[in-house]
């Protein structure tokens, strides 16, 4: 078979257009207008020279010449870019068109969608620059400052008189220059009324700084009671500039550590290949860029290569290693007609798939989409330390105050520099970043880890309740079955023949999408009968369908559906409920208001249903089974499953009905399933749990998607949901046991006892040392065993 380079291609081309002076062309790739003679990018291809507005055309046309001199870039749908967002980690309700800081916190804005962005993080460079030269100033400061301490004569060396003077001009590229991003949020937070750790930050080390100045240059000012034993005016440039660098310290370890979990996205995006091999219209194949992937194109799959959209197999046969999505390790057999998902890896045979979802529309897209806004959400924990932040700070802010009036009146002489250094002390030790943290990072490391195992969590408060939740309700087809029905019998019950029934109701069901009508529909195509149009169609939400195939009115489903439009099933029940006892689902067909048939439906349970059921009922969940079926067919899969609680014949309002009254008695109520009919109680429940292989309409309902759509994503979910929360907890209580125990002692309240007072530096150590606990506290869910 022919393969084509970057600059060759089969076939007939639209060849590009001149004006009659041929002064100008149309650029191929673009549209636009190309002037000639003006130096503008061109190419030759097939003998005919192409001309580009722009580099950037240029390349595009030369990775994939088909796709535009064949016309087929026409059928490319037209997508409105979307451009990139920023929100706050710590106030995802800030949303920005462009980088910034975020002004109820002060944080730096992250990008909504991290995928999109290569390189570093520029404010991690930025903090990088600022705090080396930070780090540089510092060292020798404390040299200096502190040297007499260890036996380093440092000052007596200078002399005592121009020591302060070296101390000012090393402490003023720090505070002037490197602190400044601090220094703004800080203003932010003041003039906005949101008081945070950069309000404290900002108010310590301006009145560490600016004490240290006036003593330094007006000496006189100060009263005799700041006199050191010396003489001197003490100064304190060595606590504002390393109070400064090893803030910047923290915060260059968060902001890795942050990255760190916004790689699963990162990740998730990588999976899918640069391009994939497109088979062209004249047999030759081509590897194209990923983007020019239209659906219905025909691609052809490598051994060792990933899948690069989502479609069906239409030729060979290979097994797929679906684990990179679904967590599962074991590869997947794909036929002829099976389906296959971009981004998953084809281990042993080729085959060839036509495309289905492309772009943004595949799956992988949709996980990438869902684990970022997961990541961006916040957890009802959180309102906790919203609340305890509001007055936190005001608070801390009095208690300098106090410290500071309570040293100048009852402390030892010089007792007024004793209370700047435990209120300064104090505004450091009490900065809440790690109040802040405690709930977002560990939402953003759990969502990642739970997206490599297949589960999909939309947003922070999914996992909360998930957690919390001790009732389980279990649509039955789709999530404890396998959900590939099979058509069992037909049975005419009115002389009616059974192939004519089936071809009717194969014709009712072939626009829906539930498991049960597929069944009936595939199982019509096996016995070759014809599917006609249908008239009138009608959706009875909970009962079954109608309509009208060539004049003739039918109707298809349940009991209720056949009772209320008056039909006699007298002499079909005790042959219904026979086919029920073998697990069989039975539906009614009448045919011009008479009851003409039963068809019946086989779904066997899934592999693993029954010992997770047993899993989740040892976990103290109360699992109760709702589902649409009979009571019979319902108990029968109950009974070989350990279910002791059935709701059947339920309706999708019925299910919505059961969840509510489940609510309002205090019970915290999960919802799992997969079809339309599902979707109110997925999204009334307080947690509903989707399986990804259901409808859309129930996974867009639903705060959990299993991928896999195997019962035991369920334990996985409610395992990584307890994780995390327990995760949380233990970081607020770092968080709050950390300023409970450090605010009193920066206060001094250990000096009567010991003589100490704690030093600003030391008191930004433990600030920034708070920070970065709960962030590698929360890190430890990436190897969480879910």
């Amino acid at each position: 078979m022919k393969t084509h380079d970057n600059h060759s291609t089969d076939g007939l081309f639209e060849m590009p257009s001149t004006s009659p002076d041929a002064a100008t062309t149309v650029d191929p790739v673009c549209g636009m207008t190309v002037k000639l003679g003006v130096g503008k990018p061109s190419l030759k291809h097939e003998g005919v020279e192409y001309h580009f507005c722009s580099e950037r055309c240029h390349t595009r046309f030369a990775a994939d010449p088909w796709f535009y001199v064949s016309g087929h870039s026409k059928n490319k749908p037209k997508q409105a870019k979307v451009a990139q967002q920023y929100t706050c980690p710590m106030d995802p309700e800030i949303i920005r068109s462009e980088p910034g800081t975020c002004p109820i916190c002060g944080m730096a804005l992250e990008p909504m969608n991290p995928a999109e962005i290569d390189g570093p993080n520029p404010e991690l460079v930025d903090f990088t620059r600022r705090f080396i030269v930070s780090a540089a100033c510092s060292i020798p400061l404390l040299v200096l400052s502190m040297g007499p301490m260890i036996g380093l004569p440092v000052r007596d060396w200078i002399g005592h008189e121009l020591a302060p003077f070296v101390e000012l001009l090393l402490t003023a590229p720090v505070v002037l220059w490197a602190a400044l991003p601090f220094f703004e949020r800080g203003w932010v937070s003041i003039r906005t009324g949101h008081l945070n750790m950069w309000t404290l930050i900002t108010l310590g080390v301006i009145a560490a700084f600016g004490y240290s100045v006036v003593a330094t240059l007006a000496p006189q000012l100060f009263p005799h009671d700041f006199a050191g034993h010396m003489g001197e005016v003490p100064v304190y440039y060595e606590a504002a500039a390393v109070i400064v660098t090893l803030v910047f310290l923290g915060q260059i370890l968060e902001l890795r550590a942050r990255a760190q979990t916004g790689e699963a996205i990162r990740a998730l995006s990588r999976l899918a290949p640069d391009t994939a091999r497109r088979i062209q219209p004249d047999g030759t194949e081509f590897d194209a860029p990923l983007e020019n992937i239209l659906p219905g194109d025909l691609l052809r799959v490598r051994p060792g290569e990933a899948v690069p959209v989502d479609g069906d197999v239409t030729e060979g046969r290979s097994t797929v290693d679906e684990s990179m999505i679904t967590g599962e390790p074991v590869p997947v057999e794909k036929e002829v007609g099976s389906p296959v998902t971009g981004g998953t890896m084809n281990r042993a045979g080729q085959f060839v798939m036509r495309a289905g979802h492309v772009g943004s529309d595949t799956l992988l897209a949709r996980i990438v989409g869902m684990v970022a806004e997961a990541q961006r959400s916040r957890a009802p924990i959180q309102k906790l330390a919203d609340r305890v932040s509001a007055w936190f700070v005001p608070t801390v802010v009095m208690v300098a105050i106090a410290a500071f009036g309570l040293w100048f009146v009852y402390g030892p002489e010089p007792s007024a520099i004793y209370g700047l250094v435990a209120a300064v002390s104090v505004l450091i030790i009490a900065c809440p970043c790690a109040l802040g943290l405690a709930t977002p990072v560990s939402v953003m490391t759990a969502t990642g880890r739970g997206a490599g195992a297949g589960v999909l969590v939309r947003d922070a408060a999914s996992l909360e309740r998930l957690a919390a939740a001790d009732t389980l309700i279990i649509d039955k087809t789709g999530t404890l079955t396998l959900g590939r029905p099979t058509l069992g019998s037909v049975i005419p019950v009115s002389g009616m023949d059974a192939k004519t029934i089936l071809a009717y109701a194969a014709s009712l069901e072939s626009g829906s999408e539930h498991p049960i009508g597929e069944a009936i529909v595939e199982g019509a195509k096996e016995k070759g009968l014809q599917i006609s149009r249908v008239d009138d169609f009608e959706a009875i939400n909970g009962k079954g369908i109608s309509g009208t195939v060539g004049g003739t009115r039918l109707l298809l489903g349940n009991e209720t559906l056949m009772r209320d439009n008056g039909l006699d099933l007298a002499d079909t029940l005790e042959m219904a409920d026979t086919m029920r006892d073998l697990g069989q689902t039975v539906f009614f067909c009448a045919v011009d208001g008479e009851v003409a048939a039963l068809l019946s439906v086989t779904d066997p349970v899934k592999p693993d249903a029954k010992a997770m059921v047993a899993s989740l009922t040892a976990a103290g969940m109360r699992v109760i089974m709702a589902t649409g079926d009979s009571a019979v067919t319902a108990w029968h899969v109950a009974r070989e499953l350990g279910i002791a609680e059935v709701h059947a014949s339920q309706s999708l309002e019925d299910k919505k009905v059961l969840v509510d009254g489940l609510k309002a008695g205090g019970r915290i109520v999960a919802m799992a399933g997969d079809g339309i009919n599902d979707a109110p109680a997925l999204a009334s429940a307080d947690i509903g749990i989707a399986m990804g292989t259901g409808a859309d309409v129930a996974l867009k309902s639903a705060g959990i998607t299993l991928v896999r759509g195997e019962l035991a994503g369920v334990m996985r979910a409610r395992t990584l949901a307890q994780a995390t929360i327990a995760n949380i907890k233990q970081n607020l209580f770092f968080a709050f046991g950390y300023n409970a125990v450090g605010v009193p002692l920066a206060a001094g309240i250990l000096y009567p006892f010991t003589g100490t007072l704690l030093s600003p530096m030391i008191a930004a150590a433990a600030m920034s040392l708070s920070s970065v606990s709960v962030v590698f506290n929360a890190l430890r869910l990436r190897r969480a065993s879910i």
